[in-house]
């Protein structure tokens, strides 16, 4: 067969899921009106529960509509950027909501972003308004004059704590030297203060599904940060298919674990706006910690936990996990990275869940791929492309040839989920979108029966003694040695003849040890010579984003600053 009539064949569908359909239909409205519809429609049921605290979708949907009046009476406009500091509490799904139903775009932004980075992305993206945490003003106030926000607005985690945490909490906030006294004068704004002021009157402002909702910011391919253009249309046919995926048939009766933070696209997508567009309840979770959110699950029973590896795998591997009971989670989507087999098998036979690995990307708002939930998985790859969608595989040097079955080269996909292209940079959009095609910057390949496994990313890839050396394979079989708890290779400085070298950094369970040439040997017995890593590291942590991902980057630029010869004498 040629190659590629293997792709357009779309052998993937045949292993759909029953009633899982490969066209869907999708409400043909924006953002701000899905949350009105479901609040039509389940006016009464809890959207959001925060630490006990409940909030209605009637009571939710009145507090959006206040918070866009209220940047109105600011002088925000449609159009304008507004940025969001914000972890999962009820201030980020007024404002993300609030935002989009004046017709403004959202910029998500990450709560540990330290002054330089938060300063890049708000002189990108051209924010004139940002709403954080008190907590984070220290972060804030230094750059703020070098970029274009007017308007600050600050909010406390204790504003939707019930009784009597609202009154503990800055006690222990203060304890731990976590309270932050703000003047609050304009230019800055108290979040309530506004709301209670604001008129909850129907904004008047036609916001078409076509129009600009977000900017997703990611490091992409090149590490430098691009904001990918998402619309309400990519954000809500990505909340659709992913109710379709999850077979979900009867609205307003799930219950997510909201642990994915939701200024990520996973967490925005799989969570928030699946959440909103099936009437169903949110636990949010600002911050994951293992004995707590075990302690919601047992306590308000979720049935979806879309989520990570590292999450996963701390919850298993949590002493006294066995305490709890985990049963009422049906579906578990994991994203954002691999998942090793080990981490899948623990986290399933610990709470009768499935658990299927998925794959996507920012650019993609963002899932494209993943394993049937209760259908045929195949362990190891990220399944099969989603509804609408186009997926191929393409020669990495050129980008432009499909590459045979079964053989390696660049992800490519196509569909109504894919973003506009990047803020304000034509050349990066080009090199991104071509001919309709999203190119991922992914190594992968696909079976006769359409699953995709993902081999590594391109930048990742390490070339040593003329081979190529993928870091997830290495990856993999570390995971399956009894005494290691994490483990992430990368490629490091080499010499000229011989290429890059492979490093393992590894993290030992619990109370066990073990030493560089226990894990090289074990590797040797599983890896052909070339893959078996020459240097291993023993940490008790990785650098890793909020969301989980291990930063790579980091360990590969302490090895670089390592090798650098040192100026000087002889």
């Amino acid at each position: 067969m040629e190659a590629a009539s293997a792709y357009k064949t779309h052998p993937w569908t045949k292993f759909y899921e029953a009633g899982v359909s490969p066209r869907l239909q999708y409400p043909d409205i924006p953002l701000g009106g899905m949350l009105a519809k479901t609040a039509e429609t389940f006016p009464g049921h809890t959207a959001l529960l925060f630490y006990g605290k409940k909030i209605t979708y009637a009571a939710l949907d009145i507090l959006v509509t206040r918070f866009a009046n209220a940047l109105s009476g600011l002088g925000v406009k449609q159009g304008d950027r507004v940025a969001l500091m914000l972890p999962n509490v009820p201030q980020m799904v007024i404002g993300y909501f609030g935002a989009l139903r004046l017709g403004a775009i959202v910029v998500p932004t990450n709560p540990l972003y330290l002054e330089r980075e938060l300063e890049v992305q708000l002189v990108d993206s051209g924010a004139e308004t940002l709403v954080a945490l008190d907590l984070f003003h220290p972060r804030i106030s230094p750059i703020l004059h070098k970029t274009k926000v007017k308007h600050l607005i600050l909010c406390g985690i204790k504003d939707y704590l019930p009784f009597p945490l609202n009154l503990l909490y800055p006690i222990k906030a203060r304890i731990q030297k976590q309270w932050v006294n703000v003047k609050k004068e304009a230019p800055t704004y108290d979040f309530l203060s506004l709301l209670e002021k604001a008129p909850d009157t129907p904004v008047d402002i036609p916001v078409a599904p076509e129009d600009t909702a977000s900017l997703q910011y990611t490091g992409g391919t090149t590490g430098v940060p691009k904001g990918a253009v998402l619309t309400h249309r990519n954000l809500i046919v990505n909340a659709a298919q992913c109710k379709a995926w999850l077979a979900i048939e009867k609205e307003g009766e799930d219950i997510f674990l909201a642990a994915i933070p939701f200024f990520h696209v996973y967490g925005m997508t799989t969570v928030m706006n699946l959440g909103v567009l099936i009437g169903a309840e949110m636990i949010l979770v600002p911050k994951f910690h293992a004995k707590e959110v075990l302690t919601l699950i047992s306590k308000y029973r979720p049935t979806l936990f879309p989520g990570i590896q590292a999450m996963y795998l701390a919850l298993a591997n949590y002493p006294e996990v066995r305490k709890y009971d985990l049963t009422s989670i049906r579906a578990a989507l994991s994203g954002a990275g691999p998942l090793m087999l080990e981490v899948q098998e623990r986290f399933e036979s610990i709470t009768g869940a499935k658990i299927v690995e998925g794959y996507g990307l920012s650019e993609a708002s963002p899932v494209t791929h993943a394993n049937p939930i209760f259908g045929r998985r195949k362990i190891g790859t990220i399944g099969l492309p989603w509804p609408d969608m186009e997926a191929m595989i393409v020669d990495i040097e050129t980008g432009a040839k499909p590459m045979p079955l079964g053989e390696t080269g660049e992800l490519v996909v196509k569909g109504p989920q894919v973003m506009k292209g990047y803020w304000n940079k034509s050349e990066e959009s080009e090199r991104t979108l071509r001919g309709g095609w999203l190119h991922t910057g992914d190594i992968a390949k696909m079976d006769e029966e359409g699953y995709f496994t993902i081999v590594d990313r391109i930048k990742d890839m390490i070339k040593t003694v003329g081979e190529n050396v993928y870091p997830r394979e290495v990856e993999e079989v570390l995971f399956t040695h009894a005494k290691v708890k994490e483990a992430v290779v990368v490629g490091i400085p080499g010499d000229e003849f011989m290429g890059e070298k492979i490093k393992a950094y590894v993290i030992l369970q619990d109370g066990e040890q073990a030493t560089e040439d226990d894990i090289i040997q074990f590797c040797k017995e599983k890896l052909s010579k070339f893959k078996v890593p020459k240097e291993v590291e023993f940490r008790t942590e990785f650098p890793k984003t909020l969301v989980g991902k291990v930063l790579r980057r980091v360990l590969r630029d302490e090895e670089m600053k390592k090798s650098k010869p040192k100026s000087g004498g002889r």
